[in-house]
């Protein structure tokens, strides 16, 4: 049971700090009376490019990044526990993925916010099952279809102010993720009894196979020796 806690509070590690970043910038924000979104991504113009990195920091409001904070956490928790010996590479071209995307898309404005990220998860961890065919990774695409299957109406440009971009290039980044690591992740769980020998053989799967015993010699004869 303790190992199990330590295995989730390292799991829990980058995630944390990704939302621990994400409140302190807005706390900032609050505070020093600034705006912020000037250091979003501004697609095809130079001075945006460093918003691909530090764009997801960013929020409009107290409803914008509170909408985002505990996907970003479930979400990052997931692919760490599930996906650990690959979870940083993955997170790495989702984010970047998804911020160069924006960049050279969407409209000529300011795209701040985490939720380009969170989607790129989303359909990461979700398609990743359906490639890969683990009962595992199928079981956590289910559950995050449940949780954020209405976040598929954010891809279209339906709501006024909404970086619906973001949106839609962080799930097509999310899908081409999953295809290319879909030969990684969690492999299939073998159980002790997929490893018996069949109780119905008289042959030991121990032993190699020995032909004197399927045809023994006549009496009075033997077969040489090696």
């Amino acid at each position: 049971m303790e190992t199990e806690h330590k295995n989730l509070l390292r799991q829990a590690v980058v995630p944390s700090v990704m939302l621990a970043a994400m409140w302190l910038v807005w706390g900032a924000e609050w505070l020093s009376g600034s705006d912020f979104s000037t250091l979003g991504i501004f697609p095809r113009k130079f001075s945006g490019l460093w918003g691909i990195l530090i764009s997801p920091f960013i929020h409009g409001d107290l409803g914008h990044i509170s909408s985002n904070s505990i996907p970003i956490l479930v979400l990052g928790i997931a692919l760490f526990s599930f996906y650990h010996k690959i979870a940083g590479q993955v997170l790495f071209i989702l984010w970047i993925g998804t911020g160069i995307g924006v960049w050279i898309i969407a409209r000529p404005s300011y795209h701040i916010g985490a939720s380009g990220v969170v989607y790129s998860l989303v359909f990461f961890i979700f398609f990743s099952g359906v490639f890969r065919r683990e009962t595992r990774a199928i079981a956590l695409a289910l559950i995050v279809a449940l949780l954020y299957g209405s976040s598929l109406w954010g891809i279209f440009p339906i709501q006024e102010g909404v970086s619906w971009e973001s949106h839609l290039l962080g799930a097509c980044t999310g899908i081409v993720t999953a295809f290319y690591f879909r030969k990684k992740g969690p492999e299939k769980k073998k159980y002790d009894w997929e490893n018996e020998p069949d109780e119905d053989s008289d042959q030991d799967e121990t032993e190699p196979w020995n032909y004197k015993s399927l045809f023994p010699p006549p009496e009075g004869f033997g077969y040489p020796e090696k």
